[in-house]
């Protein structure tokens, strides 16, 4: 019997991991097609084939649907046995790696005064008053409540960034929250494991002396150890030892075997290890970094949803009931929420540069993230396999307070931000994806109109045109994870794709939309009449079509060398579009126009332009300044690009 069980478990496990990995995946996928937060959707999945199969299974269903509630149900800790406590520690070293690949410290910006007192001084002051919140509220003893603490200074930027997009915050205070998160990811872990090593060390009944001597050498050998790794690394992509086809599968064994080597030499200073390894290729200059984002952007999603989903699906009926009944859980969460955040981030940005609006938003957004909740899986279980059943209590305060906060933060942080007057939402930024002699003469003639411009590109040559006109531009490529964390996106509500790649163009309006609205997102036509083209890529798959005349990219580009440029020109109502299209003729092409109240209309093919009062941006043949028959056209120049040579 006892065989047939064993046999049976055997032939579940790897069903059992298949069904992790599509749900993680599968809450992923919905999140991005609903635009809400993947953690929740991910804990709602690991709650529904976890506790709530588990307790349909106690209601004493015929054999056959029990045996289909057992298939289906997860259940980790028995499913993987011995395999799980690694298992979890291996996956959120891959994920503080992949945290500490996103710091780079060039790129902080003008918040980087801000961050770095959010670091140094409101993380210690969070910890603190954490811990005590930890230890008076929840009455756990003081060595653990310090862990507590430690761990909840971390506001997941895996969260921060969908909430960013959807509130259109101000530059600083964008900036900040972006930082703050990247940061103190690890730094959080790493308060935990610097907790965990003293209860570790305590229980021993070794001198304090020691104990603090031990957790001193420990970390300083998991730093060298990850920053000398790190080097070493990059070392060899420079000097082209390592092929390219063997740079992801490298980097991928290079952080398992840091993370083991770290921890055979000092317990538990893995962690540490492979987030130095990390901050240091970060901020490495070496040419494998692009292979370096597609790892953890890849591995690194997969093992966030998994691991998600599994300590999700390891909460007992007991402790799910506690988020709801146990006054200590609800408290500790409120405490932090309304005292211990506000109170941190108001002292430590005091003379920091940001205004009291500013701090206050930061103070009252602080969403806790995926590593929150695995590091307090990994910590309930290695503290209750020391001898320490009260570590239990980390995963039921970690769901709650990441439950708490992300949902908060959600729903709140668009009109908190538009009640401070911190929401950029109202501007009329333009993001120009494709950098090209066309493309850089509109970005000119945008400037000249007062609207905001980013041009991005994925060739650094390319981009030198934009630079030399003063445009903000982002080098890399915009589809990316990277670009959720260096592109600023508050700085544009419009989109304007005008690469020579029709396919790439539609993937770009297409990821952009659900963030932009799609009436914002607008792509240079394919071909000639490119809406009728019913062999073209479906209209629904796309961006709207930029120009009132349809013209393509390769049209326009030879318009361009042909002569063309862009032509701003105020209407009114003794010169009107009428007399526009007079003075330059029927092939004339309006672009957009520009409202009195600044509001921009992106003119449709077969579309009219609102004439009276407005500013027409339009692309045409150019003209002496002075050859023009209107009366009413006191603003009306033409624009092009300081370097319109090729790239």
């Amino acid at each position: 019997m006892a065989a047939d069980v064993a046999h049976h478990v055997v032939n579940l496990l790897p069903f059992k991991i298949a069904l992790i990995g599509t749900l993680g995946i599968g809450a992923q996928w919905l999140a991005w097609r609903l635009q809400r937060p993947a953690i929740v959707l991910m804990a709602i999945a690991g709650l529904l084939f976890g506790p709530f199969l588990g307790w349909l299974m106690t209601l004493g269903a015929p054999d056959s649907i029990q045996h289909i509630l057992e298939t289906f149900r997860l259940d980790p800790v028995k499913d993987f046995g011995d395999v799980y406590r690694p298992m979890i520690g291996i996956a959120v070293a891959i994920i503080l790696f992949e945290g500490g690949m996103t710091l780079r410290f060039k790129d902080l910006g003008d918040a980087s005064r801000a961050v770095g007192r959010m670091v140094f001084i409101a993380a210690p002051i969070a910890w603190a008053l954490g811990a005590a919140a930890a230890h008076y509220i929840v009455g756990v003893q003081w060595d653990l409540a310090v862990m507590i603490g430690g761990l909840f200074v971390v506001t997941g930027p895996t969260v921060i960034m969908p909430l960013l997009r959807q509130a259109h915050l101000k530059s600083r205070p964008a900036n900040v929250l972006k930082w703050e998160g990247i940061v103190n990811d690890p730094l959080g872990a790493l308060f935990a494991v610097g907790g965990y090593e003293f209860i570790r060390f305590s229980m021993t009944e070794a001198s304090m002396v020691f104990v603090f001597a031990k957790l001193t050498f420990a970390a300083i050998l998991g730093g060298l150890v990850g920053v000398a790794s790190g080097y070493g690394l990059a070392w060899a992509f420079r000097r082209g030892y390592i092929p390219e086809y063997l740079k992801a599968p490298v980097v991928l064994a290079w952080v398992l075997l840091i993370y083991v080597l770290a921890n055979t030499l000092a317990e538990e200073t893995g962690l540490l290890a492979v987030t130095a390894l990390g901050m240091t290729m970060a901020n490495t200059k070496f040419a494998a970094m692009v292979e370096m984002r597609r790892f953890k952007e890849n591995i690194a999603i997969i093992l966030v949803s998994g691991v998600f989903v599994i300590l999700t699906a390891t909460l007992e009926p007991a402790i799910l009931k506690a988020f709801f009944t146990d006054w200590r859980v609800i408290a500790f969460v409120l405490t932090m929420m309304i005292i211990v955040r506000p109170v941190a981030v108001m002292l430590s940005t005091l003379w920091s540069g940001l205004d009291w609006r500013e701090s206050l938003l930061v103070s009252i957004i602080a969403p806790r993230g995926v590593v929150a909740v695995a590091v307090a899986g990994l910590f309930a279980a290695e503290l209750q396999a020391i001898g320490r059943p009260d570590g239990e209590i980390f995963i039921p305060l970690a769901f709650a307070l990441v439950f708490s906060t992300v949902l908060f933060a959600g729903f709140f942080i668009t009109p908190i931000a538009k009640a401070l007057g911190l929401n950029a939402g109202g501007g009329n930024g333009v993001l120009i994806v494709g950098a090209n002699p066309w493309s850089l003469g509109l970005a000119k003639a945008l400037k000249e109109m007062d609207i905001g411009v980013l041009v991005a590109d994925t060739n650094w040559r390319r981009l030198r045109g934009a630079r030399l006109e003063g445009h903000a531009t982002f080098y890399g490529e915009v589809l990316s994870e990277n670009a959720d964390y260096r592109l600023d996106h508050s700085a544009f509500n419009h989109l304007i794709a005008a690469t020579p790649n029709d396919a790439y163009n539609a993937l770009v309006c297409v990821e952009f939309a659900p963030e932009l609205g799609r009436h914002r997102v607008f792509q240079v036509a394919g071909q000639e009449k490119d809406d009728l083209d019913t062999d073209g890529i479906a209209f629904t798959s796309r961006g709207r079509t930029l120009s009132s005349r349809a013209r393509s990219f390769d049209t326009l580009t030879r318009d361009w060398w042909g002569g063309w440029r862009f032509r701003t020109t105020n209407l009114s109502a003794t010169y009107g579009l009428k007399d526009l299209y007079e003075d330059r003729g029927e092939d004339l092409d309006i672009l957009l126009a520009k409202r009195p109240d600044g509001t921009l209309d992106f003119i449709q093919p077969g579309q009219q332009a609102r004439a009276e009062g407005a500013t027409v941006l339009s692309f045409c043949p150019a003209k002496d300044r002075d050859d023009t028959r209107g009366q009413g056209a006191k603003t009306d120049g033409l624009a092009g690009p300081a370097n319109p040579l090729p790239q």
